[in-house]
């Protein structure tokens, strides 16, 4: 798969090149003497940026694609950003071309290519979810947002690699790497780890995953649509300096998203400001509920779904925001530990500093510390930190006791009925027949890193465990929510809480509160401290700093207020920069 994949981007590559050779060539004859006009270019162009171009006649949709797939065919190789390129592409910008022409335009991304993670159903181009049982997989029908953004106007270029199975398939698998597509490369250091112990192909510096952010910070498109499910639209956004919306659970239909599990799975922008997120974050939810996901009724849609009505520069005037100390800045031991717990290193702390300094300049009254309840609670059965999610095999069935079965009893029941709801095209029809799969088909490179999360999950009853089922899921939202961020959120009337990169991701996953992530600063890329000498880079080996944004998290249905506190949070600072390594 990757080699094919590699030949048609370059195959579509050179014909694009000649096609920009032909048409330079010809506009020169139809102008000569002229002094061409400086070309528009991609490159860190915003969406409001291209439309403008498109609007005064200065590019054309078939320009730009032509523009990104030349920047896809030269940097792929160094990053693997895409793990499927549309063959169509170019044909559809020629239509919504003709659109615009004859003074139609269907909407705010009108013309404008943007790529899928590769667990979103579209039905011109294969959805694998990086799983090699399902190569060349076209889904029967297409995912409620892809309808969406295609009434908005967009081009749907590429499918982006992706964590596999969205990072529910084995323990200690790298972020970004999958069977069918190998290892996503970071475009801030797209160099392969040197150490010894971690020599196995993957990138020095962290894709973050399970969504990649790759392509979107290296300008092969206009902005990406991710999915999380606790940690991976704000961790690859971190890890690739982009502004990244989690969305409430139910903001944004999950109908044809391969899931994890309905409790916390959401869809949601990634791009290279604040703007284009809130552009792409309404674009993707629909005007009204979707009748095949449920949890879409949950959030009042704004009017005209548009969001960049709340984009305010001085929203963080008066805005209260709270520092959660306890565990996501500072260590704390919980109850019956004899160890610390969480805190970040130095270097983190101290952009974090600098960030909370930046919202006092800005005049926002920062509450610190907030305590969240269950964090720091004194019982044991009421301390968050002690109800992790179960993982891995030391979690198996009858040794799970003090973890949440949520994400193992969901993804049996979830993925077993997205297999089904594929009827003939589904290459294997439960997990258990994809586990049984996966072992028949190592050789082929199949399951490197083992699939223990899938097989903690295939020992789940969905009818025998429901009860205890139940009973986590409840104990989720009690420390998460009604102990936990509702009850601090309430206690010091806060509009968000400033959590370092995506620290603060589990706690808001599990009752689906939103969170916005936005460039900030960088630390090195260095092991942490106490780590084994085999831990520390070769001499003569330079790892470039890795990215940290800053995350605005709020309680639900907040993405409004949460966006404007992001935005004037990033006008002020300006931080992001493109990655140098990919010009």
């Amino acid at each position: 798969m990757i080699i094919r994949l590699r030949d048609h981007v370059r195959s579509l590559a050179a014909a694009t090149l000649l096609t920009v050779a032909a048409s330079t060539a010809a506009a020169a004859e139809l102008r000569p003497g002229r002094t061409p006009a400086a070309p528009f270019s991609v490159v860190e162009a915003s969406i409001p940026e291209l439309r403008a171009a498109l609007e005064q006649k200065r590019v054309t949709s078939r320009q730009l694609v032509e523009q990104y797939l030349l920047r896809i065919a030269f940097h792929e190789d160094r990053v693997n950003a895409a793990i499927a390129i549309n063959p169509r592409a170019l044909e559809e910008a020629d239509r919504l071309d003709r659109e615009r022409a004859q003074g139609k335009v269907r909407g705010p991304l009108h013309g404008i290519p943007v790529a899928l993670k590769d667990n979103i159903h579209t039905t011109d181009m294969p959805t694998t979810g990086g799983a090699l049982a399902f190569d060349g997989l076209v889904p029967p029908y297409e995912a409620t947002l892809v309808r969406h953004l295609r009434e908005a106007g967009a081009i749907v270029l590429a499918k982006t690699v992706m964590t596999e199975l969205a990072n529910w398939v084995a323990s200690g698998m790298p972020t970004n790497y999958s069977g069918l597509a190998g290892y996503g490369f970071n475009p801030y250091d797209p160099r392969r780890d040197p150490r010894e112990a971690t020599f196995d192909g993957r990138p020095v510096l962290a894709t973050g995953g399970s969504s990649s952010g790759a392509g979107t910070a290296a300008s092969f498109w206009a902005a990406s649509v991710g999915t999380e499910t606790s940690g991976s639209i704000l961790s690859p956004a971190n890890q690739n300096m982009l502004v990244g919306i989690k969305p409430t659970v139910g903001r944004i239909s999950r109908h044809g998203v391969i899931p994890i599990t309905a409790d916390q799975d959401t869809p949601g922008p990634m791009a290279r400001t604040v703007t284009d997120a809130a552009i792409l974050m309404g674009a993707l939810e629909g005007a009204t509920p979707d009748p095949d996901d449920a949890a879409t009724s949950r959030c009042a849609v704004p009017p005209g779904r548009d969001y960049t009505k709340f984009l305010d520069a001085g929203a963080l005037k008066g805005a209260r925001i709270g520092i959660p100390r306890a565990f996501f800045y500072d260590k704390v031991t919980p109850p019956g530990a004899t160890q610390p717990r969480g805190g970040l290193d130095e270097a983190r702390l101290q952009v974090m500093n600098e960030a909370i300094a930046t919202l006092k300049k800005l005049g926002a009254v920062v509450v610190d510390p907030v305590e969240i309840p269950s964090v720091v609670a004194p019982k044991a059965e009421d301390n968050s930190l002690l109800f992790g999610v179960c993982s891995g095999l030391d979690d198996a069935k009858g040794q799970d006791a003090d973890c949440s079965i949520v994400f193992k009893y969901g993804m049996k029941r979830d993925f077993d009925a997205w297999l089904r709801s594929l009827g003939d095209k589904a290459p294997v029809r439960t997990l258990t027949e994809l586990r049984q799969w996966n072992v028949a088909h190592q050789k082929a490179g199949a399951i490197k890193y083992g699939q223990a999360l899938l097989d903690i999950s295939d020992e789940m009853d969905v009818r025998l465990d429901r009860a205890r089922y139940e009973a986590d899921r409840a104990k989720d939202l009690r420390l998460s929510a009604a102990e936990g961020l509702d009850a601090a959120f309430a206690a010091h009337q806060l509009d968000a809480m400033l959590f370092a990169a995506n620290f603060g991701a589990g706690i808001a996953a599990k009752p689906g509160y939103p969170t916005v992530i936005v460039p900030f600063g960088t630390v090195p890329n260095a092991p942490p401290p106490g780590a084994p000498a085999s831990a520390a880079f070769p001499a003569g080996f330079d790892p470039k700093p890795a990215p940290l944004g800053v995350s605005f998290t709020g309680l639900a249905c907040s993405e409004p207020r949460l966006i404007a506190l992001a935005y004037a949070f990033e006008q002020a600072t300006k931080r992001r920069v493109p990655p140098p390594l990919v010009p």
